[in-house]
This record gives C-alpha cells, sequence and structure tokens, in this order.
C-alpha cells in the first residue's frame, strides 16, 4: 500500500472516500445515509470536532451494512471551530486524543461487524501534519496506541506520511477534486480566494484528471502530477451527494476501477 495509484499499464482504480458523521445531537450536517451509497471509504467524525455516539454508531451501521470501509477522522479538540482552527498541543497529549478517538469509533465499528480500517487526520490537524513533523509524530504515535499498523490517508510526500512510513505504517496518498492546489502539490489554504472550487463541471473534471491521467491544473496554471489511491468527495457542501454520484458515474464511463484501498 503506497502512494502510487496503480501500476503503469493497468486500468486506472481509486478509492472514494467522504467524511461524514459531521453532525452533533439535533444538527446535521452531512447527508451520510446518501453518500454511503456512492463511496467506498468513510472518514467518520471521532467527536472532536464534530460527531457523537449515536451518530457514530448510525454511520458506522450503516457503512458496515453497505460494504463501505469505516475510518476513523480524528482532529484537534475544536467542536466550535469544526477542527478547522489552528492549535498547539503538546504532542504527547496528541498522541492520547488521536488513540481516543480512535478507540471510540472502533467500539462502534465492532458492534456493527466490522473494524476501524485506516485514520485520516482533519481539517487544521490535516494541514498541520503536512509540514509539522512533531504534531505528525504525535498522529502516528496516536494511531499505534489504539490500532497498531492502521493505513494512513494523506497529502503524498506530507510529514505525516513520513513518520507513518517510519513506523512502519502503511500509507495512503489522497487527493482532492475540490480544493485548489499549489504549484508544489499542497492545497491552497482556504482562507485565501480560490481555495476551493465550487463549479460542479470542473470538480468532475479535475476528479476525472487526478484518476485517470494522474494529474491537476494548479492554481497558478502549472500541471502537478498526483499520484494518489484515494479521492477525497466533500460531503459538507450543498449538493454534495449529487455531485459525488456524478464523479463516480463518470469514473465508471472513463474505464477507472472504483475500490476502496482496505
Amino acid at each position: 500500500m503506497s502512494d502510487a495509484a496503480d501500476t503503469p499499464g493497468d486500468a486506472p482504480v481509486i478509492d472514494l472516500n467522504a467524511d461524514l458523521g459531521e453532525g452533533f445531537g439535533r444538527w446535521q450536517l452531512t447527508d451520510d445515509e446518501a453518500l454511503l451509497s456512492v463511496v467506498t471509504s468513510a472518514n467518520v467524525a471521532c467527536g472532536f470536532h464534530a460527531g457523537d455516539p449515536a451518530t457514530m454508531r448510525r454511520v458506522c451501521a450503516l457503512a458496515a451494512e453497505r460494504g463501505v470501509v469505516i475510518g476513523a477522522q480524528v482532529s484537534y479538540r475544536d467542536l466550535a471551530g469544526f477542527g478547522r482552527r489552528a492549535m498547539d498541543v503538546p504532542p504527547d497529549e496528541l498522541a492520547d486524543e488521536i488513540a481516543y478517538q480512535i478507540g471510540a469509533l472502533e467500539v462502534f465499528a465492532r458492534a456493527a461487524g466490522a473494524r476501524v480500517g485506516y485514520v485520516k487526520p482533519h481539517g487544521a490537524l490535516y494541514n498541520r501534519c503536512v509540514h509539522d513533523a512533531e504534531q505528525a509524530g504525535a498522529v502516528i504515535a496516536g494511531i499505534r496506541t489504539a490500532g497498531g499498523g492502521l493505513p494512513v490517508l494523506g497529502l503524498p510526500g506530507s510529514r505525516l506520511h513520513e513518520a507513518a512510513r517510519q513506523a512502519g505504517l502503511p500509507v495512503v496518498g489522497e487527493a482532492f477534486a475540490d480544493r485548489a492546489y499549489t504549484a508544489a502539490g499542497t492545497l491552497v489554504p482556504r482562507r485565501e480566494p480560490g481555495a476551493v472550487v465550487h463549479d460542479p463541471d470542473e470538480v468532475v473534471k479535475r476528479a476525472l484528471g487526478m484518476a485517470r491521467d494522474r494529474a491537476v491544473t494548479a492554481i497558478d496554471g502549472h500541471r502537478v502530477e498526483i499520484t494518489a489511491r484515494s479521492l477525497c468527495l466533500h460531503g459538507d457542501t450543498p449538493g454534495a451527494a449529487g455531485l459525488a454520484r456524478r464523479v463516480r458515474s463518470e469514473l465508471a464511463a472513463a474505464g477507472v476501477r472504483v475500490r476502496s484501498f482496505v
């Protein structure tokens, strides 16, 4: 398991993942049921940026019923900011919080007859672990405490993947069809203009390019190589489920096989 999408000469293969369970109490952000009919991997919020026990249980049950792999989407402890605010958490504390979140989700995954299959950081933690070796190492330490050899889903070339490899954990490269890229292959920060791609036609076009051609056009016009095995379809945008269905349909029509990396 690596950053590579597939072997040259083979038909392209891609996993479709989405952030699910992003609600709390009576508030629900994502259309979990509709998205679980499209994606092959579910990044389930574990209660620190969103999610609560009832939501985690429900999403795990639906995912297991539909054969969708359950992943723990771990975050900084930031419910008010949806996990998107920069935070400085001591490494030992962060490692414990990562293990705690994975362990909580594992309870509900097992109750549904499944297991947690991988881990993906969320929001500010995801972006921090692209460049910050200390925070990335803390995330990996937490994964090892909770899940042993769980695969780590993240940005190719990140410090997170570097730390995972050093710890002997499998890594899975991820791409984002609805996010703008820099020429260096990193995501344009959300606070900057043009960071999110809103045009559905453009999202579909970029998804096809990432899965089939392994490339995307950066925000400055440069071609950026994409070596990802999984494509993220954000679930917290208007019409997300319909767009996800369209992306999957267009991938299939283009000869791209859609299946989980686990």
